[in-house]
């Protein structure tokens, strides 16, 4: 469990495990690296970097919240495949971690063996988007994580309906740590200072450039059936402006799918390559 630091002095923490063509796995806004813990068994034939992004999870937070920002976070993911002396990796990325792939495919294209979009595209959806703001800086009010997995089945039982209590134990214990006060979130409260300005900056840059850089890159799109964030029609377009675009949706999903699923696992594996 490594950790390196950034250009700009910042500690941050990743895991690197197993032997074959490297994948790197970049989690989305306020998660981490646990987040692949369900898919990782099924990436065996390669070697799978899972990065905690800055300020999420493990790694460190820094002083200037203004660096919680795709750019800054891609460049922060191009650090660490130096330091790992890297020539090319895929990337498996999920709603941030997916913008974070496409800003890289606009600027270190030669750097990518293929990308997969885990609920994620270049048109983010209002009513995701407004509950994410929602969210995002608030500290749970939960006792425990077991009070957090019966919350998190309840809140998700209509986009993630028949999930076993298990995995609800397991997402909890991604996203919430136990201290002695109840629950805390595992990331920097300070991203919601940063999203609040960037939100007041103006609208978003137009993403569809970044998306189609990636159409000499072998691509995958994964959307969740019930998900907020990526339409049908968005991942509709995507299809068309990427022919090449391996894409499923997979049932029974909201934001995100846990990429066990099989037909997750199937894009992965035609685009990844491997037994995934």
């Amino acid at each position: 469990m490594p950790d390196f630091r950034t250009s700009d002095g910042v500690s941050l923490h990743f895991f690197d495990e197993g032997a074959g063509p490297p994948v790197l796995c970049l989690a989305g806004l306020t998660r981490n690296a646990d987040d692949f813990a369900h898919v990782l068994p099924h990436l065996g034939e390669h070697r799978v970097i899972r990065l905690d992004a800055r300020g999420r999870g493990r790694s460190e937070r820094p002083a200037d919240f203004t660096t919680y920002n795709v750019l800054r976070e891609g460049h922060d993911a191009m650090e660490l495949i130096d330091h790992l002396g890297l020539d090319r990796v895929a990337i498996i990325g999920t709603s941030r971690g997916g913008l974070v792939a496409m800003t890289l495919a606009a600027s270190h294209r030669e750097r990518l063996s293929a990308v997969v979009l885990n609920d994620i595209g270049p048109i983010v959806g209002v009513a995701g988007l407004a509950r994410i703001m929602g969210y995002v800086g608030r500290e749970p009010d939960l006792p425990d994580l077991a009070a957090g997995a019966r919350a998190l089945a309840e809140a998700e039982a209509r986009s993630f309906p028949d999930v076993p209590p298990d995995r609800w134990a397991a997402e909890a214990a991604a996203r919430w740590e136990e201290t002695p006060e109840g629950l805390r979130n595992r990331y920097d409260p300070a991203l919601h200072t940063a999203l609040m300005q960037q939100s007041a900056a103006g609208a978003l840059p137009d993403l569809w450039m970044f998306f189609e850089a990636l159409r000499e890159v072998p691509t995958g799109a994964i959307r969740g059936a019930n998900s907020d964030i990526l339409s049908a029609e968005t991942l509709e377009e995507m299809q068309r402006r990427h022919p090449g675009l391996v894409s499923a949706t997979v049932p029974d999903r909201g934001h995100v799918p846990f990429l066990d699923e099989p037909a997750s696992l199937g894009v992965i594996s035609r685009v990844i390559g491997g037994s995934a």
